[in-house]
């Protein structure tokens, strides 16, 4: 029969579908997390290289505002206020000249000594403004000669939203001159930065002072919101660091940042670039998202390929062990059919040999019987060796054919809780004194129909393997009880039993072993130690009586063997047992016999048997001719017929036919084949079953005779 390994294919698809799951997860996060990296490295990049722009940019204007500064200190020189006041309007168009020319610059102005406005780009004549209790204009004079770059303002003189860059005027021995002022337009810084974002709401560009507060930005902020002082960032820029990294959150709007910074020349001024990290995430979840679509398509594909490659496995495994055991089954009929031929023509070979046998034993008998009652002399005990070789040799016959099915069993009413306590002495006779012999027996067991002498050679059997089984002794045990078989089993239907359990605790058996326990001539025992036929009989038995035999057994847990016989619930006929006594007197001499034999050694046993009872005796080998003799006028007192012969007609056939011409005719018939009994039991003729001895054939002519 062909293998199936549907676990392997089982396996191997789970695996795959596992791998399909797993392979295509494993990659999408390592692609997401490298995906994630790469993000993030191009918002470094990106952030860096506007940090670099707006660097170059804030230092250009830087250099531009030194410059007007310079120029126009040369301008002023050493003026002091009331030259600088007189001169106003010659200031107020040179410095409304550089003015005009640059787009960021909102004012030029010039504070005198006391903070006061001398001149301004923007304004002629200058309005009374004064400056001096300013913070720019105070830390422009205690910078001084570098410049300084004031926090964000609106308002008083220039109206406008600037912050400044302050240079003082100190003459060459030191002494302060006043400041000159650039103020610069924010708008000017958040317009080139917006078009170097191209408006991205996620990046952010802004130029901060040293401590770290904004000059401008973008995203654009009021003006009084600035960086908390001891964060991460306003730390870094005040230790002056030339350029770093930062990954922060902003105290001005709360936002996750990659930040760039890089300081603005000798400056105080940074410019920094940072890259909002949930817009990285979400450009990244939302690739992400469209790419694992895009990727579950196939694996949906593949996913439902496999389970439904699963399901068709588990479909396909249904039907081969369906199949598969529709091949058991036919194997195990035609091994079974097999068997059966092989038994049954075993069994007719048996039942061949055992017949055959019988009649020798017949011979045997009968002559040792004959010999005898002739008295003969010196020869007393190699009769008697003779009689008890053929008593055993009668045993064997009944045994071989017991196992055929072919002994005609002679059932009887028995009452097993009498019956098993009066063999406790001829069973513990085929124990050792080191086996234990145990038996109990419930006191109202069922009545059972049974051949007592085939039981009884069942229960000695199964001892006499047991105590096999137990050479260094052990405990047998016999049990008897009701039973009910409610639902049928195999070779037992449905219906009421009695059981006997017969127990060892010996070394049990194989499987193998277990498995042909039942069959004839198997066994387990040395070579010459064992004929094979003890549990085919005790099975026979079993089945003969209509029920079976069962057996259970474990290596080295003993065995047990279950003898189910059917409850007898018929009428019940007692009868006395007959009774040892005194041989019955000799058939009358006038009787005559006919003997209708194919075996002419068994004729000639069986006519002299007659002979010495008395009798005279005719024999004839074929129903045919026996038919013919009748039929020509002939007349007996008893015909005893075999019941297979050569010829047309049976021993039966002839017992039918005699009966239908001559009914008061007295007839017998001689057998040995079991299967012949109710035909002939059918037809009310007397059956007589080989071997049998003198004192049988004595009394069945005695009770013919009357």
């Amino acid at each position: 029969m062909p293998s199936r390994n549907f676990a392997a294919t089982r396996r191997v698809l789970v695996i795959v579908l596992i791998s399909s799951i797993l392979v295509p997860l494993l990659c999408m996060a390592g692609y997401g997390y490298f995906d994630y990296q790469r993000r993030i490295a191009d918002a470094l990049n990106i952030v860096d290289r506007l940090t670099r722009v707006a660097q170059e940019h804030a230092l250009k204007i830087a250099d531009l505002n030194n410059e007007i500064e310079t120029r126009t200190l040369d301008l002023l020189g050493d003026s002091d206020d009331l030259k600088i006041r007189g001169d106003e309007g010659r200031v107020y168009s040179r410095l409304n000249a550089i003015a005009s020319d640059y787009p960021q610059l909102a004012a030029i102005s010039v504070f005198g000594r006391n903070g006061d406005l001398l001149a301004s780009s923007r304004f002629f004549p200058a309005p009374q403004v004064s400056v001096s209790g300013r913070e720019d204009f105070r830390a422009a004079r205690a910078y001084a000669p570098k410049p300084y770059f004031s926090l964000p303002l609106s308002g008083t003189v220039i109206q406008s939203d600037v912050f400044t860059m302050n240079m003082a005027r100190v003459t060459k021995e030191g002494d302060f001159l006043g400041v000159v002022s650039i103020a610069v337009r924010r708008q000017y810084f958040s317009d080139f930065y917006r078009d170097l974002t191209a408006d991205n709401p996620a990046l952010l560009v802004g130029l901060y002072r040293l401590d770290g507060n904004i000059l401008a930005r973008l995203p654009d902020i009021s003006a009084s919101n600035n960086p908390a002082p001891n964060v991460p960032f306003a730390t870094t820029l005040a230790r002056a660091v030339r350029a770093g990294r930062l990954n922060i959150i902003s105290t001005v709007d709360g936002v996750e940042r990659i930040l760039s910074f890089r300081r603005v020349g000798d400056y105080p001024l940074y410019v920094a670039s940072g890259y909002a990290t949930t817009a990285i995430l979400k450009e990244w979840r939302s690739h992400f998202i469209v790419l694992a679509s895009l990727s579950l398509v196939p694996c949906l594909g593949l996913w439902s390929l496999i389970l439904f490659s699963l399901r068709q496995l588990r479909t396909e495994q249904a039907a081969w062990e369906h199949w598969r055991d529709e091949w058991i089954k036919r194997e195990s009929a035609e091994a079974s059919s097999r068997q059966l031929r092989r038994m049954g023509a075993l069994g007719n070979l048996v039942a061949s040999v055992a017949h055959d046998f019988n009649n020798l034993l017949m011979v045997v008998s009968a002559n040792v019987e004959l010999a005898t009652r002739k008295n003969c002399t010196n020869v007393h005990r190699e009769v008697a060796a003779v009689k008890r070789a053929t008593v055993g040799a009668e045993g064997l016959a009944r045994r071989l054919m017991s196992v055929a099915r072919k002994q005609p069993l002679k059932l009887e009413f028995l009452d097993l809780p009498a019956w098993l306590p009066s063999a406790t002495n001829i069973i513990q006779t085929a124990l050792t004194e080191k086996i234990e012999f145990r038996l109990h027996v419930t006191p109202d067991t069922w009545r059972v129909k049974v051949d007592v002498t085939e039981l009884e050679s069942a229960i000695m059997n199964i001892a006499v393997n047991a105590r096999d089984a137990m050479p260094d002794g052990g405990v047998f045990s016999v049990q008897c009880r009701n039973i009910s078989i409610t639902r049928a089993e195999k070779a037992l239907p449905v219906g009421e039993y009695v059981m006997i359990a017969l127990s060892d605790n010996g070394h049990g058996m194989s499987p193998s072993a277990k498995q042909h326990a039942f069959e004839p001539l198997f066994t387990t025992k040395a070579h010459g130690a064992g004929t094979g036929l003890g549990l085919a009989q005790v099975i026979a038995t079993c089945e003969q009586s209509g029920g079976t035999a069962k057996l259970e057994s474990e290596p080295g847990e003993g065995t047990t063997l279950f003898l189910y016989l059917p409850r007898y619930s018929g009428m019940e006929v007692t009868e006395e047992p007959p009774l040892p006594g005194p041989v019955p007197a000799a058939t009358p001499a006038s009787d005559h016999v006919l003997i209708v034999q194919d075996n002419e050694e068994v004729a000639a046993g069986l006519c002299a048997v007659l002979e010495v009872l008395g009798c005279t005796a005719r024999h004839e080998r074929t129903a045919d001719e026996a038919l013919d003799v009748l039929v020509s006028g002939a007349v007996f007192d008893f015909i005893l017929s075999d019941v297979q012969m050569p010829g047309k007609m049976s021993g039966i056939d002839l017992a039918e036919k005699v009966k239908s011409m001559w009914p008061a005719q007295k007839f017998a018939l001689m057998t040995g084949y079991a299967n012949e009994l109710e035909r002939a039991k059918l037809g009310g003729i007397i059956i007589l079953a080989k071997p049998f001895n003198i004192d049988e054939l004595r009394a069945l002519l005695s009770s013919s005779g009357k």
